[in-house]
């Protein structure tokens, strides 16, 4: 009996620490939102978290409530798909959950050095962009006391590794210049009164490999392109998607549907950049851009409520906090 029991124990225990491993394998991903279980119309931050401890944020946007967040923790990396406010922060949520989701209380300043800058120097975090975006970000760092190599370049074709993370920037069709009030001074001001924005190239996505192997694909704001197929499906075989399909300033439902479908192709999806109140109550609203979206997209979709975490396998399958 004592020898039955014995083995029991050691199978039990053998078991515990299969699941255990397993579930230390995945990539966590956590929206930072406007309102704590929500997906609300400013949302676009997410941090990814690997399973080796690499923590990235993506597009900060307005609703990080500064670089003291108590939601941040750790930040290794910040990736920034292009310059627009909404995604750099050119002002940013008083605390979290101020306001409301429809009309979130944005009302902090982070001009001249955008809110990613300031959570940079803050966590010492390195900065990614492509194009001509990074010696922005240098410029910045350097002007308030940071170090400008914490901003690195990751350009088409090509990648970096960092922190046991591959990244990798890849086509996304959008505007992408900088605001004059980031440039700040006499030139800010005739670029302002002209409505001249600064040229720093094209914007991005992102295509990053973790260290489970998991690939996730991070179109930024993005039309529809050839390369989505070409590139984030065929050259790097894209598992999990985070796709923009808000209309008017990127796709819209429809489009960004078709892209999934039909272009990349990934086992899961993380639906952004609604520009809407996309939930209530922690539901997706009837009759909503959201709604319209994951009704029309054949892989399971999962929508980035503000502070929930969701787990993801190499595979791209959901494995915690899906719904």
């Amino acid at each position: 009996m004592r020898l039955v029991t014995t083995a029991l124990f050691a199978a039990l225990t053998l078991a515990s620490s299969a699941a255990l491993a397993a579930e230390t394998k995945n990539v966590r991903v956590t929206p930072l939102g406007g309102i704590d279980g929500e997906f609300c119309p400013q949302d676009r931050a997410l941090v990814f978290e690997d399973p080796n401890g690499t923590r990235i944020l993506y597009d900060p946007g307005r609703t990080v409530a500064g670089a003291d967040d108590p939601r941040l923790g750790k930040i290794d990396i910040i990736l920034i798909s292009h310059m627009h406010g909404d995604h750099v922060g050119n002002a940013h949520n008083k605390a979290p959950n101020s306001g409301t989701c429809a009309n979130p209380d944005v009302s902090v300043s982070s001009v001249p050095n955008t809110l990613a800058v300031e959570i940079a120097l803050a966590k010492k975090s390195k900065i990614v962009s492509g194009s001509d975006m990074p010696p922005f970000f240098a410029a910045k760092l350097k002007a308030n006391g940071g170090d400008p190599a914490n901003s690195v370049l990751a350009r088409f074709g090509g990648s970096v590794t960092l922190g046991g993370v591959r990244i990798a920037t890849v086509t996304a069709m959008h505007s992408n210049g900088v605001d004059p009030d980031f440039i700040g001074g006499e030139l800010g001001k005739e670029m302002k009164a002209v409505g001249i924005y600064g040229d720093v190239g094209l914007a991005t996505g992102f295509v990053v490999t973790f260290s489970n192997g998991l690939v996730a694909y991070l179109s930024g704001d993005t039309g529809v392109t050839a390369d989505q197929d070409r590139v984030v499906r065929g050259l790097y075989h894209a598992r999990l998607a985070v796709m923009n399909m808000g209309d008017g300033f990127t796709t819209g439902p429809k489009e960004a549907a078709y892209v999934m479908n039909d272009l990349v192709k990934p086992v899961s999806v993380i639906p952004s950049h609604a520009n809407e109140v996309g939930t209530v109550n922690g539901k997706v609203r009837a009759g909503s851009k959201t709604e319209a979206f994951i009704k029309q997209v054949h892989a399971p979709s999962y929508v980035p409520l503000s502070g929930k975490t969701m787990a993801f396998d190499a595979n791209g399958r959901c494995q915690e906090g899906c719904k």
